[in-house]
C-alpha cells in the first residue's frame, strides 16, 4: 500500500466548550480555517487534540464529524487511534475505517510499554489489521510515551507483517535516525516530520510531508518557510524558521503551550474552547498579556 501526505497537516486541536464538553460543531469552522490557510490535511485526536483526556464516545464522535465535514472538499483526515488499551484502540481504528478516514495512526503504549522491538511490531499490528483497507502511519514520539526504538528497525519488521503500513510520524529530534530512515526507505514509506521549530532542517534533508501543532495557527509563516527553501534563498528561511522558535517559546511560557495555543485559536475566530485538565487554564491576566505579545507575529495575516 502506497500513501502520502505532502506538504503541512496539521496536529489539530478537539473543541471543546466553556463547560469542557465536546463541541463538534466547530469543526466545521477549523476545516474551512484550516483549508482557507493552505493547510489541506489534519491529524485528529493525537497530542494536541489531548486524546488521552477523551472517552471512547467522544473520539469516535470526533473522528465522526471530522470526516463528514471535509467529504467532498481536498482535506484528508488522519484519525490518531491510539490508546493505552489496546481493545479501545482496535475499535477506534475499525471505526475510523468505517467513516472513512484517509488514514489511521497510533503512538505505542505509554504505561505498560513494549520491552522489544518485536512486541510493539504486534501491537500495531493488532490495531493496524482492525482497518486492514485504510492506509496505517505509526506515530513515534519517545519524548511522551518513553518508547525509543530504532524506526528503521521497526520499518523492517512492520514491512514484512503489516500490509497497510505506509509511514512514520517522526515526532523525535534525532535527526540522525531521521536520516537513517529517509535513506533506507525513500520513495517506499511515507516519513511525516513532527517538530515544527525545525522543520526547515528536515526538509533539507529531504522531508516532505510534516504534521505540527502550530500549522493551526501560523501555517503562513511555514508555507513562506517552505517557499524561500524552494527558491534557494536559505537566509529568509533561517530568519522565517527562528520566527517559529520564539513564537512557540512565547507560547510555553503564556500559561504551557496547549491551554495558550488554544487561546492563540479562539483569539483567531476558532472556537476550540480551553484545554482538560490537567492543563490549568489561562489566568484573565496571562490571556491579555498574551494576546498582545501575539500581536508582532501578525497572526492574523492569510499570507
Amino acid at each position: 500500500m502506497r500513501f502520502e501526505l505532502p506538504g503541512l497537516t496539521a496536529a489539530t486541536h478537539t473543541p471543546f466548550d466553556a463547560t469542557g464538553e465536546l463541541n463538534v460543531d466547530a469543526i466545521e469552522k477549523q476545516a474551512e480555517f484550516l483549508l482557507n490557510r493552505g493547510v489541506k490535511n489534519v491529524f485528529i485526536a493525537g497530542s494536541t487534540g489531548e486524546s488521552h483526556s477523551m472517552t471512547l464516545v467522544e473520539r469516535t464522535a470526533l473522528a465522526g464529524r471530522w470526516c463528514e465535514v471535509v467529504r467532498g472538499t481536498e482535506m484528508k483526515v488522519v484519525v490518531h487511534v491510539g490508546d493505552n488499551c489496546l481493545k479501545t484502540a482496535q475499535s477506534l481504528a475499525a471505526h475510523a475505517e468505517l467513516v472513512g478516514a484517509s488514514a489511521i495512526a497510533t503512538l505505542a503504549p505509554s504505561h505498560f510499554k513494549p520491552a522489544t522491538l518485536d512486541d510493539l511490531v504486534q501491537w500495531t499490528l493488532a490495531i493496524a489489521e482492525r482497518a486492514i483497507e485504510t492506509p496505517f502511519y505509526f506515530y513515534d514520539i519517545p519524548g511522551l510515551t518513553g518508547v525509543n526504538f530504532s524506526m528503521s528497525a521497526y520499518l523492517e519488521k512492520g514491512l514484512e507483517r503489516i500490509p497497510n503500513l505506509v509511514g512514520l510520524k517522526f515526532t523525535n529530534p534525532d535527526l540522525i535516525s531521521f536520516q537513517r530512515v529517509r535513506s533506507s526507505y525513500d520513495g517506499r514509506m511515507d516519513i511525516l516530520w513532527g517538530i515544527d521549530e525545525c522543520l526547515l532542517a528536515a526538509v533539507s534533508l529531504g522531508a516532505t510531508g510534516a504534521v505540527g501543532s502550530s500549522y493551526n495557527f501560523a501555517s503562513p509563516l511555514y508555507l513562506k518557510i517552505l517557499q524561500a527553501y524552494q527558491a534557494g534563498d536559505g537566509e529568509t528561511a533561517r530568519r522565517l524558521q527562528y520566527r517559529s522558535v520564539q513564537l512557540i517559546d512565547l507560547l510555553v511560557r503564556s500559561g504551557g503551550y496547549l491551554p495558550a495555543a488554544k487561546a492563540t485559536m479562539e483569539y483567531l475566530g476558532v472556537p476550540v474552547g480551553p484545554a482538560r485538565l490537567p492543563y490549568p487554564k489561562l489566568s484573565d491576566a496571562t490571556r491579555s498579556k498574551l494576546l498582545q505579545e501575539l500581536e508582532p507575529f501578525d497572526l492574523l495575516a492569510n499570507n
